[in-house]
């Protein structure tokens, strides 16, 4: 982890489901049972100079420093200790994402894992780059954007040509990932749905990214759509017999559906 950023003020936000309220940092527990401050609505949005802050899911803490107010002190708290561990945090044009929802079992972790297992294999065999799971933080500044997408793809001519650049920690190693990939991925939960199919839509394509693959899993047929990026906004590629042609990997992939011998949801994604 890096370390935390130097001189940050004590004074934080912390927010629980349903509710928001002012405390110390020595006030904050991961489930404050004590306290029952009064309801407000699910996702609340709190302006602090200018930034607005927006909590989804399950009833966890999570505090926000009061010196998180733009997309550059977001990236230092991001990945700094201050920041919460497991919890996907994203700066979406000027909003604060903080999504505490758990990942639900098949229809996220599953077809998440069977996504990246598949892509990590497709680049690992044709060289064509590097396929990163979900836990980096990327950032387009020109977008006003950073956060932890599912999956992002950065091809070898992207890191040659300098589009994305690492990021180094203050201790070691890299931490975050700056500019525009070839591609990215998100796959939708319940509390993610307007992120991923709005919000993110829109930034990814003013970020430039070439490919923005959204998959959910949720229902009894997957739905599984490839967007790429037109001059006027990303735009679905073809389906054929449920098939996609996907222009940055070129190749072409289908996604499905089953059931395991267990009973169990399970997902295949094949590709030609």
């Amino acid at each position: 982890m890096t370390p935390r950023r130097p001189g940050g003020s004590s004074r934080a936000r912390a927010i629980e489901k349903r509710a928001v309220r002012r405390i110390a940092p020595s006030a904050v527990t991961s489930r404050d049972a004590a306290a029952k401050p009064p309801a407000v609505p699910a996702t609340p949005r709190v302006p602090i100079a200018g930034v607005s802050y927006s909590f989804h899911g399950d009833s966890e803490t999570v505090r926000v420093p009061m010196w998180v107010t733009d997309l550059e002190s977001f990236r230092r708290w991001a990945v700094s200790d201050e920041a919460p561990e497991n919890v996907p945090v994203h700066f979406l044009d000027g909003e604060v994402w903080i999504d505490m929802s758990k990942e639900q079992v098949f229809s996220h972790v599953r077809i998440k894992q069977e996504l990246l297992r598949v892509l990590g294999n497709v680049v690992k065999e044709t060289r064509q780059g590097d396929m990163f799971p979900d836990g980096l933080l990327l950032t387009n500044v020109e977008a006003a954007l950073s956060g932890n997408p599912d999956g992002t793809f950065i091809s070898r001519e992207t890191f040659r040509e300098k589009r994305v650049r690492l990021v180094e920690g203050k201790k070691s190693g890299c931490v975050e990932l700056e500019g525009t990939p070839d591609m990215v991925l998100e796959v939708l939960s319940d509390s993610s749905v307007k992120k991923d199919r709005e919000l993110l839509r829109e930034l990814y394509w003013k970020a430039g990214i070439p490919e923005y693959w959204i998959v959910d899993g949720r229902g009894d047929a997957v739905e599984f759509t490839i967007l790429k990026h037109t001059t006027r906004g990303y735009s679905a590629v073809r389906n054929a017999s449920g098939w996609l042609k996907s222009p940055v990997f070129g190749k072409s992939f289908r996604l499905t559906r089953r059931l395991d011998e267990l009973g169990h949801p399970d997902f295949v994604l094949d590709v030609k």
